[in-house]
């Protein structure tokens, strides 16, 4: 059973399974911030008018809450106006679209010298009718430069071509949990005395309580093998889609269908209400949950909806290139993905 190490050790984050086992060497990656890019794909661009000015940036060595506070001073509207489809890492160079309400305001002239600074360039922009929401855009574009032992002794290439053939484990990597965990300690703390609004404005402890339960039912699925070939019960999820439906039993068709990665098994985002998994799947993660009741029963308290997040992961169009004395590593991966839960398979690194 997959443990909580709070009990085992000083971080209340576990060394959740990998797929692979343990990778054999270290390597080094985000060395410098070009060294980690990342460009938002959207399935849509803006339709040309509307009271929302959609901007796409690229920024170097900041954060996304730093970008909006540096438009919402350049520009003059307040955060709250201001709209992003997800936050993008800090130690990197991300290009990612953002929205400003202009509601009777025309775009500003010279928008590119108002708005750039060091970090900060406007790639391109255009009128929208709706704010940019959290979650529409489609996925993400990774190049990721790494370097070390693992590319020099060539574990880093063998293990890249078994999670481009069986996928890769699709945990929330450790910036949901805040440094050393510190958002999944609070979390708790703050379920134990019961969920607040007021305490977590913007979700992230609850996000992080549900986060830590996932990864808990996904590393004892990897250590009992059946977090990509399915349990009795399962609810499955279809590749590319955010089509969900339940298996019952497990027959020859779907076992062909989760070898071929258009189906993957999927695992609980805890809330209150039903769930349609039964039978093992159920089982299980009921098991673990056991292990965690104060933060199911804050979860539940909390008023958070129950969801089903994919088990496993597809590496989208992925390519290898070696340049110097490392790899580039090119992917997308669907929203939601993290590109620190591939490379955890990759190779060893203390932030992983």
């Amino acid at each position: 059973m997959t443990q909580d190490m709070s009990e085992t050790s000083g971080s209340p984050l576990p060394d959740w399974a990998r797929s692979l086992g343990t990778p054999p060497h270290s390597g080094r990656f985000r060395e410098f911030p070009e060294a980690f890019r990342v460009e938002e794909q959207m399935a849509f661009t803006p339709e040309g008018e509307g009271e929302h000015l959609w901007l796409h940036c690229e920024k170097r060595n900041l954060s996304t809450a730093q970008l909006i506070r540096h438009l919402s001073h350049s520009l003059e509207v307040a955060p709250r106006d201001i709209g992003v489809s997800g936050l993008k890492d800090h130690t990197a160079l991300t290009r990612q679209w953002v929205s400003i309400a202009l509601a009777g305001r025309p775009t500003p002239l010279g928008l590119a010298e108002q708005i750039e600074m060091e970090g900060v360039r406007l790639l391109s922009f255009g009128r929208h009718p709706r704010k940019l929401r959290r979650g529409v855009h489609r996925a993400n574009r990774f190049a990721l430069y790494v370097t070390g032992e693992a590319v020099t002794q060539g574990s880093l290439e063998t293990r890249w071509n078994a999670l481009v053939t069986h996928g890769v484990p699709n945990y929330f990597g450790p910036q949901r949990f805040g440094h050393q965990g510190s958002n999944l300690t609070r979390a708790r703390a703050l379920m134990a005395r019961g969920w607040k609004k007021k305490q977590d404005r913007d979700g992230f402890l609850l996000s992080s309580a549900r986060s830590f339960l996932f990864n808990q039912v996904l590393s004892e699925r990897i250590e009992q093998d059946n977090w990509a070939s399915g349990l009795a019960g399962d609810v499955f999820n279809l590749e590319g889609s955010a089509s969900q439906f339940a298996g019952q039993a497990l027959d020859e068709q779907l076992r062909a269908r989760l070898t071929a990665l258009d189906i993957h098994p999927t695992g609980p985002l805890w809330g209150r209400g039903e769930s349609d998994v039964s039978g093992e799947a159920c089982a299980l993660e009921q098991a673990i949950a056991e292990h965690e009741p104060v933060l199911v029963e804050g979860i539940e308290k909390a008023g958070a909806a129950p969801m089903r997040r994919a088990l496993r992961l597809c590496l989208q169009a992925p390519a290898l290139e070696r340049e110097g004395e490392g790899i580039w590593l090119h992917f997308s991966l669907a929203r939601g993905g993290f590109a620190t839960a591939v490379l955890r398979e990759l190779f060893q690194h203390p932030a992983l």
